[in-house]
């Protein structure tokens, strides 16, 4: 039963991105999707996808629950440039009696922690310099997207603690321990708010005047490999998300890795994304250092 499920729903969505109509797409977020790729003049011309369950509930009044992932994988084409984007959808499926009631993705949560409402105070400590090595950012974030280094804490909602593993890999110091308020830091089972918190981080990177510091530029295009984008979805000025620039489709715009929303190698925009309103804001930083 649950293999027929995810068999089901792999071939029903491969079949919906497969298709050469614009129209009667059953998933919104499958037409939003190809939507934004038409208008990027770029296509999907191969879809892969694999199924894991994950957990499931019995309940004694007949209903069960299936929570499970759907691995897709995405082959793009646009003009003569290829690559490859992948993403995880976390869904759960409900039975009664025997028989499927609902699938359906399962709703992120924004940022749930306690963050600073305010730009962090600046600290009188020494100036911690750093030179900043990108390479080593994308890295990491190619080689933890779909998955978690046991050297740190995990979160529900990881976005934030990913890109500040990756901003680490990256060589940026960390500092401002043992405040949770102040500087960027992880230590055993503490951290400071800038570390977890996708509101805080964003507060924080353009505030900060030593260790990890970014500057806002006003536009994706100015975006480097390793600088980091963060979303307001809602549009009510507190930022939900964050990701990490990994790479540049053809005509130069970023693509980008993310935890919570399992991802690589995606369109900057998150159009596609079920937490997308035409409300969404965008902040765009450039990671600075000391050179």
């Amino acid at each position: 039963m649950i293999r027929q499920l995810l068999m089901d729903r792999i071939n029903h969505v491969i079949s919906e991105y497969t298709t050469r109509g614009q129209t009667d797409f059953q998933h919104e977020k499958v037409k939003r999707k190809k939507d934004l790729f038409q208008r990027r003049n770029a296509e999907i011309v191969k879809v892969e996808a694999s199924g894991m369950v994950r957990e499931i509930k019995e309940q004694p009044d007949d209903t069960s629950s299936v929570l499970y992932d759907v691995h897709y994988k995405y082959l793009v084409k646009q003009g003569s440039f290829f690559y490859l984007e992948e993403e995880v959808e976390n869904r759960r499926a409900v039975y009664y009696d025997g028989h499927l009631y609902d699938d359906g993705e399962v709703p992120v949560t924004v940022d749930e922690l306690s963050s600073l409402d305010d730009p962090p105070a600046h600290n009188e400590e020494d100036r911690v310099s750093y030179q900043y090595d990108r390479l080593s950012a994308v890295q990491y974030a190619e080689k933890w997207w779909n998955t978690y280094n046991p050297a740190y804490r995990k979160f529900e909602n990881d976005c934030t603690n990913f890109i500040s593993q990756c901003l680490h890999a990256g060589n940026a110091p960390m500092r401002g321990y043992p405040s949770q308020g102040k500087g960027w830091w992880m230590r055993g089972n503490s951290w400071s708010y800038s570390w977890t918190v996708a509101n805080s981080m964003r507060l924080h990177l353009p505030a900060s005047t030593i260790g990890l510091r970014a500057r806002e530029v006003g536009s994706p295009h100015k975006l480097k490999l390793g600088d980091v984008i963060c979303y307001d979805f809602e549009g009510d000025g507190r930022f939900d998300h964050t990701t990490i620039v990994t790479g540049r489709d053809a005509d130069g715009m970023p693509l980008v890795n993310a935890h919570t929303f399992n991802s690589r190698m995606r369109y900057w925009k998150y159009e596609d994304s079920t937490a997308y309103t035409p409300n969404i804001k965008y902040k765009f930083y450039t990671i600075i250092d000391d050179r």
